[in-house]
């Protein structure tokens, strides 16, 4: 006779009663998160600050330029204007007609001190004068000396009077006349070449 073999059961009874959930293995523990919202002390809601931001390349402001000062005039040095002809004639035959007046008030009312006076503004005229107008400055001169006599010049007579005075008073004083022109002729010419000369240097210099 065939035995047949039992096999044993693999699993156990089931259970008839609720089934029961296995305890599930401890987690970490759940942080709270902060509401972006919240409530003020009347109720209404209040936005929560926001993290600052980090610190970004801060770019530098640009610096301003600020115009160079003018040079101020150092101790001891004299003023150096640059006069147009025109400018020149007019400075040279101002300042000689206030020496004539000047003269003119001092007692003896010299000629030979206004003829001393007129070397240095003929001088001071031929310097300040500028470099395109330098053959100006003797022409002006002679024409500033006679204006400076007109206060010099004794007119009781009447304009025919005043106008022998000052003829006199040129003849008189054709030295101071002639010396004063010379100067500031000489001062243009050294001017003048000293110009010419820089002109020549500069273009003598080989291109960069």
């Amino acid at each position: 006779m065939e035995q047949y073999r039992t096999r044993s059961p693999q699993y156990g009874p089931r259970q008839s009663g609720p089934r029961r959930d296995r305890p599930r293995p401890p987690g970490p523990p759940r942080q709270p998160v902060p509401s972006q919202a919240g409530r003020g002390a009347g109720g209404e809601p209040v936005r929560a600050p926001r993290p600052p931001r980090p610190p970004g390349p801060q770019r530098r402001p640009a610096p301003v330029r600020r115009p160079a000062p003018a040079p101020a005039l150092t101790a001891g040095r004299l003023p150096n204007p640059r006069l147009t002809g025109l400018g020149s004639g007019l400075f040279c035959a101002v300042v000689m007609f206030l020496l004539g007046a000047l003269c003119s008030a001092l007692p003896g009312a010299s000629l030979t001190a206004y003829g001393v006076l007129f070397l240095p503004v003929c001088a001071l005229t031929a310097l300040w004068v500028r470099r395109g107008d330098l053959m100006t400055a003797p022409v002006v001169v002679p024409i500033a000396f006679a204006v400076g006599l007109l206060p010099l010049a004794d007119g009781e007579g009447g304009t025919g009077s005043r106008l022998m005075s000052l003829l006199t008073g040129l003849a008189t004083q054709a030295g101071w006349l002639y010396g004063g022109t010379l100067i500031a002729g000489l001062i243009v010419i050294v001017r003048r070449i000293r110009l010419v000369h820089r002109r020549r240097t500069a273009g003598a210099r080989p291109p960069v």
